[in-house]
């Protein structure tokens, strides 16, 4: 995936682009990997393959943090579910910089004489 880098949070191996994390190992001794989803994703994931794909427990899971379940899913799955979580992160970073690029302008606009 273009723009990936692997990177380490708390000890971790995590997954990132444009600087942020998209994907973790950090629950990998539970036999789980953790995606970076919309709350809309993680349903479908879940709805489609249970067996495979848990919310995380409390707000992060509210917030779309999937576990995929490590022993369970499929090469051409995983690479589906971490390119949709990457192209996400994508999405949200596109979004972050468009907002600073504007917040930046109109900071100049106010300061103008």
């Amino acid at each position: 995936m273009e723009g990936a880098e692997e990177g380490s949070h708390m000890g971790a191996a995590d997954f990132r682009v444009g600087g942020r994390i998209f994907a973790t190992l950090a629950s990998v001794k539970q036999g789980f990997g953790n995606l970076k989803l919309t709350p809309e994703m993680q349903a479908e994931f879940v709805a489609e393959l249970p067996n495979v794909f848990v919310p995380i427990a409390g707000g992060w899971g509210r917030m779309g943090m999937t576990h995929v379940r490590l022993s369970e899913v499929t090469e051409d799955v995983l690479t589906g579910a971490l390119r949709a979580a990457w192209n996400l992160r994508i999405q949200q970073n596109r979004k972050t910089l468009y907002r600073s690029k504007s917040q930046k302008a109109r900071s100049r606009l106010r300061n103008l004489p």
